[in-house]
């Protein structure tokens, strides 16, 4: 949510700072703007509402000259998407700029202060008391230090910031600070460059560094960087990541979305997430760093998400509760948050599920049961995010960049970490031998050719989506751990093509939803050989005899099936049903992608969705 971009150096900034924002699209957002700063001392800004390709133009047209400068894309928190509130934010004597993730939880209180003192404020965003704050302290007792205005500025701050600053009477130099939201900074022979994340530094380098809660970094033209902490002592060994994949995997590659391109990448993802994981003492996850003792003595499992990651945590729950015959709570991460009390044991374990690890509400989720003792283990796709430092054990599930907002390849790749550590706990507490965990490990490295085939039979998808022309709802069912796929189904329809989608266990249908059911309505119903197939069927007779369309996704054979339903969706035979979500859930994602791109939306951006949700 919000992309934060800077660069000082040898080259002109603009370019680089545009492409950077570009690379930060899948954040979500809905306006954008950058501001350089001349080697005379002049800043040069171009911002407006829409998209980074409006704010390319107008930066072509009015050609901004400087060596140094911050970009910025912006999801609306605090006043509508307008030009006057897209970043960047200026002080009042408009020598300095200001690009902002976050939210600045007293900026009322801080902005009537400021404008008893003589402050004017030109947008309704709480972001622009931060520029007006470093004005006075850069006047006042930080003397012309721009790192030690900033570190004053942010002292008096509350809430979430990652902050990139630069200023006209100090052309050259680029100070960013963080406390909440990420940043990252990197070193090159062309200079030094800020960003939200690593995917805008891995065209221009393999090594970042990370910053940590309230570091101040400043950087120069020649590269340089130095970080000091939030008293102003040096940081001499700060945390270092190398990104691990080409710059290359950010980009289309001749799809045409990075949507088509990451469901595509599926079973390559989770051959990576695989390899390697069974060894002589079964289920290999170092980076759990609990003992085989401290495993077993599990007693009960605490799994936090939001929104998709949610929906992993139902899957992951069928999996331990069916494998460790451990009790398991999924709790949604905003609701858990405000929740008086929450029983926990000294044998709890907490598991925390977010693509990007900078989910704020699974965060502070994850801190307040950390708070009471728990052990908590991130299940997360980005290297260095913070609940992978902040946790006592990560399992980074290799995915690689996932660009487009709405989450295909995470979502399958944190299902199979799931499944790891639902392995992984059975063999430490004596629910599985070791022969039983390799049998079943066995049956997740099918998964990769099942996807393949599964993708192979994309046409059936197009042919379904047909259903759903001139269509206000879709209804999508199915029973057991296939309810999961049946509301991962609906809300991928529901982001990208902004059709109205419900989604129920099965057995459910007939206490309610059966009263959006009329003539030509589609009812998506996930039914695969498995022990309620015949109850789904029934189900989905229920739903023809009021007049509805039934898309069915069943497994290979299955003539019931095929006699009721308009389309059916095929998938091979799997060893587990536990296995099917997994790979079932391709065809629910190309559904969606499909009736999205029938309608003429953008498959990639959907409308006021974010990829990284770093407020609350």
């Amino acid at each position: 949510m919000c992309g934060v971009v800077g660069y000082t150096g040898t080259k002109q900034a603009s370019e680089w700072l545009l492409d950077g924002l570009q690379t930060l699209e899948y954040r979500g957002y809905d306006s954008a703007g950058i501001q350089v700063v001349s080697s005379s001392g002049n800043l040069h800004g171009v911002k407006c509402a829409g998209r980074v390709a409006t704010l390319r133009e107008r930066a072509h047209s009015a050609n901004p000259v400087g060596t140094c400068g911050i970009g910025h894309t912006r999801w609306a928190t605090h006043g509508a998407p307008t030009d006057g509130n897209a970043h960047p934010h200026l002080d009042g004597s408009g020598r300095i700029a200001v690009v902002h993730n976050g939210i600045i939880e007293n900026y009322q209180k801080l902005k009537r202060e400021l404008m008893a003192a003589g402050h004017t404020f030109l947008s309704d965003t709480d972001t622009e008391v931060i520029p007006h704050l470093i004005q006075e302290a850069w006047d006042g007792p930080a003397k012309g230090d721009l790192a030690a205005a900033v570190r004053n500025a942010t002292d008096r701050l509350e809430g979430s910031w990652a902050l990139a600053v630069i200023c006209a009477d100090c052309p050259g130099t680029l100070v960013v600070t963080r406390n909440g939201s990420p940043l990252v900074v990197a070193s090159t022979p062309d200079g030094a460059y800020a960003a939200s994340d690593v995917m805008p530094l891995a065209s221009v380098t393999s090594h970042v560094l990370q910053l940590n809660d309230r570091d101040i970094a400043t950087l120069t033209p020649d590269g340089a960087i130095r970080i000091t902490d939030r008293d102003g002592r040096v940081v001499d060994h700060p945390t270092a990541i190398d990104i691990d994949w080409d710059a290359s995997a950010a980009k289309l590659g001749g799809y045409s979305d990075f949507m088509a391109k990451e469901i595509s990448e599926q079973p390559e993802a989770i051959e990576r997430l695989l390899s390697g994981r069974l060894g002589k003492h079964g289920i290999e996850l170092d980076e759990l760093s609990l003992t085989r003792e401290e495993l077993a003595s599990v007693d009960k499992v605490v799994i936090i998400a939001c929104g998709t990651s949610y929906h992993v945590g139902l899957i992951a729950k069928a999996a331990i509760e069916r494998w460790a015959r451990v009790p398991v709570s999924v709790e949604y991460a905003s609701e858990f948050n405000y929740t008086e009390e929450y029983l926990v044991t000294d044998h709890t374990m907490c598991v925390v599920i977010t693509q990007s690890g900078e989910t704020a509400d699974t965060l502070t989720a994850a801190r307040r049961m950390k708070g009471m003792g728990c052990n908590v283990f991130a299940i997360t796709n980005v290297l260095g995010s913070t609940a992978a430092r902040e946790s006592d054990g990560t399992l980074y599930i290799q995915a690689g960049p996932e660009v487009a907002v709405a989450s295909t390849k995470a979502y399958t790749a944190q299902m199979v970490g799931s499944y790891l550590l639902a392995l992984r706990l059975a063999l430490a507490n004596g629910n599985m031998s070791r022969d039983e965990v390799e049998k079943h490990y066995r049956d997740l490295t099918q998964i990769p050719d099942i996807m393949r085939e599964v993708l192979a039979r994309r046409w059936q998808d197009k042919q379904a989506a047909r259903l759903f022309r001139n269509q206000r709802s879709a209804l999508f069912l199915g029973r057991n751990c296939n309810s999961t796929t049946a509301y991962e189904g609906a809300l991928k329809l529901k982001e990208i093509s902004y059709l109205h989608a419900e989604a129920y266990p099965a057995g459910e249908m007939k206490h309610g939803p059966i009263a959006l059911i009329e003539g030509s309505f589609p009812v998506v119903a996930v039914v695969p050989a498995d022990h309620v197939h015949d109850k789904t069927v029934s189900n989905i007779q229920e739903c023809l005899a009021r007049g509805a369309v039934v898309i069915g996704v069943a497994t290979d054979g299955d003539e019931r099936v095929a006699k009721l339903c308009s389309e059916v969706l095929w998938v091979p035979p799997v060893a587990d049903e536990l296995i099917f979500p997994a790979v079932a859930i391709i065809h629910l994602q190309l559904l969606a992608r499909y009736v999205a791109r029938d309608r003429g939306y953008d498959v990639d951006k959907p409308r006021n969705l974010a990829k990284s949700v770093t407020v609350e």
